[in-house]
């Protein structure tokens, strides 16, 4: 029987491990954060750190912070002078966040935004290499439109949770279910993208621009 946790541990246990400062961010949030599930994790932090290394980006937008896990993963790939924008509407989460930051020696890489994104994402003035959209699941297609024409041509735009907990496709009928499905389709079906939907963890979109556009 194909068993995911199983599965799931075992790719951990053949990946390259987390550095010893993410296993000490993802203890602190375990104790200090009520939806510590919310962390990206192990197998997805490594992905997003060698697709960040693959693309080297020199700017990049994550929306959803979190405790900054993620956005340690993604800055590792950054040039020498770039850039990580990362969003996060709770400001109480800052503390660990900015604490991180400065133990992986990229607070100066980091310009952290604390707000509503659909507000913040028009007034950043830059053109991203990459895009990590892993906030509020309701506003993703709205992320999503709000970032696509600051996305360079060949640029990387990654989603997470769009698997919704491998409700999407199971006939389940709830409005969660219906907004991630409908959210999917527009992304397979937006011709200025090619994608690829990966079942690992959650599920996670890889959309890449067209560079013909």
């Amino acid at each position: 029987m194909f068993d995911l946790k199983r599965i799931a541990s075992y790719c951990e246990k053949h990946s390259t491990p987390p550095k010893e400062i993410l296993l000490q961010l993802e203890r602190e949030t375990n104790l200090k954060t009520l939806s510590p599930q919310m962390l990206s994790g192990p197998l997805q932090g490594q992905l997003l750190s060698m697709i960040s290394r693959w693309v080297s980006p020199k700017a990049v937008l994550e929306i959803g912070t979190f405790t900054g896990y993620g956005t340690i993963c993604l800055a590792s790939g950054l040039r020498k002078n770039g850039v990580i924008h990362t969003i996060e509407v709770n400001p109480e989460l800052s503390a660990i966040s900015r604490k991180y930051f400065g133990m992986a020696g990229i607070l100066h890489q980091v310009k952290h935004h604390i707000g509503d994104a659909a507000q913040l994402i028009p007034v950043i003035d830059e053109q991203f290499d990459m895009v990590y959209i892993d906030a509020g699941k309701q506003d993703y297609s709205l992320h999503y439109d709000l970032t696509i024409d600051k996305v360079s041509q060949g640029g990387v735009i990654l989603v997470d949770n769009v698997l919704w907990s491998g409700k999407v496709g199971s006939g389940i009928d709830d409005n969660d279910t219906r907004v991630m499905e409908a959210f999917n389709r527009k992304i397979s079906e937006d011709n200025r993208v090619e994608n690829l939907l990966l079942p690992i963890r959650d599920g996670l979109m890889i959309a890449i621009k067209n560079s013909f556009l």
